[in-house]
């Protein structure tokens, strides 16, 4: 399948012709500042078999992508609707690995439905690969593959996390950080499945009580540091309470049982599923099976040494996750993992904001 996009005029010192995809090398007498032609179209079959063979695209290529991408995401509300069957996925940063053992376990796309709850980047290795193929996916099979924004779709929090050091390693400079963070913002808030499973990166908040007060919110921007955008991707469940806290995280709140019984019950829903949190097991069920997270990223930083799940949501309602183990293929990079890691040490424990 192939978009049109429009062409650029962009100069050239070097009479070849550019490659589609990445090059490392350029031609002797090219200026490094000048761009690569933007295709005229966009190969989304060929972008999608190289990046399942991690291959980066060209800086070209991906800015096309991310320009239709906003075109695409521009179209949906704040709260999409989707139907069952649908396999939803959690934290995945940058574990392009995990991602694919996902798809092996799960069904590639089309053949499987899927809805991603965020954070596609920072802390792994391959955060470009991982995100380039979602977007690509995405695009290909839009009403099949869904994306919601997490907290780490976020300019703020890719310059302290990995990504951004990551694009400007991998393409020289930052304009492909540039072209994804801008994108970030078009990302949708929330998902609904089949009017009964809620589904948000983070949590709830103490300024929105249906969901109708979701598909107001002004969220073509960087998430703020506050208020109810911030809330849906910063919060956590917390066993012990009932009622809001403010978070440690140092954004969004905690909320407990109450909370989540009376968001429900106001908005004619059965559950919430969320990611956002770390859970040992791979998944965690909380307040009788009202709400659930999903963590998708095994051995998380390649260190953590916890399992990840999938959530398989059948048509007929029924939830089931399913549990896998970090793909063998990361022990490959093992001596590249400090790089986007900021040199911690293996022993050092990870403060909740970076989850």
């Amino acid at each position: 399948m192939s978009l049109p996009v429009p062409l650029q005029n962009y100069d050239h010192t070097c009479n070849h012709n550019h490659n589609y995809y990445h090059h490392y090398r350029r031609c002797p007498g090219e200026i490094s500042l000048v761009a690569p032609i933007a295709p005229a179209s966009i190969d989304l079959d060929e972008c999608i078999a190289r990046l399942y063979k991690k291959e980066l695209l060209a800086e070209s290529v991906v800015e096309a992508v991310c320009s239709k991408t906003k075109e695409l995401l521009m179209r949906e509300s704040n709260v999409v609707h989707v139907k069952a069957p649908i396999t939803v996925v959690g934290d995945i940063h940058g574990q392009f690995y995990d991602l694919i053992e996902i798809f092996k376990i799960g069904g590639y796309c089309p053949d499987t439905n899927y809805l991603f709850l965020g954070d596609y980047v920072d802390r792994g290795m391959f955060s470009v690969e991982t995100i380039s193929l979602l977007v690509c996916l995405k695009l290909r099979y839009p009403n099949r593959v869904h994306l919601i924004r997490g907290n780490h779709e976020s300019r703020g929090v890719t310059q302290s996390y990995g990504f951004y050091t990551e694009c400007a390693r991998k393409y020289g400079s930052a304009n492909v950080w540039n072209y994804f963070t801008d994108m970030f913002d078009y990302l949708t808030l929330s998902v609904v499945i089949d009017n009964q499973i809620f589904c948000v990166h983070g949590g709830l908040s103490p300024s929105i009580h249906s969901i109708d007060q979701i598909k107001v919110i002004d969220r073509f921007r960087e998430i703020p540091h506050e208020g109810p955008m911030a809330d849906l991707v910063w919060s956590d469940p917390d066993a012990e309470k009932d009622e809001f806290s403010l978070s440690p995280r140092g954004a969004g709140y905690t909320f407990g049982g109450q909370v989540v019984r009376k968001f429900l019950a106001v908005n004619g829903m059965s559950h919430i599923l969320r990611a956002h949190q770390l859970c040992q097991e791979g998944y965690q069920v909380l307040y009788e099976d009202r709400l659930s997270t999903v963590w998708s990223a095994p051995n998380y930083c390649y260190r953590c040494g916890n399992m990840a799940s999938v959530l398989e949501v059948k048509d007929n309602g029924e939830r089931f996750f399913n549990v896998f183990e970090a793909a063998p293929e990361n022990d490959m990079h093992r001596d590249l993992q400090s790089v986007n890691m900021g040199g911690n040490k293996g022993s050092e424990a990870l403060p909740d904001y970076f989850l």
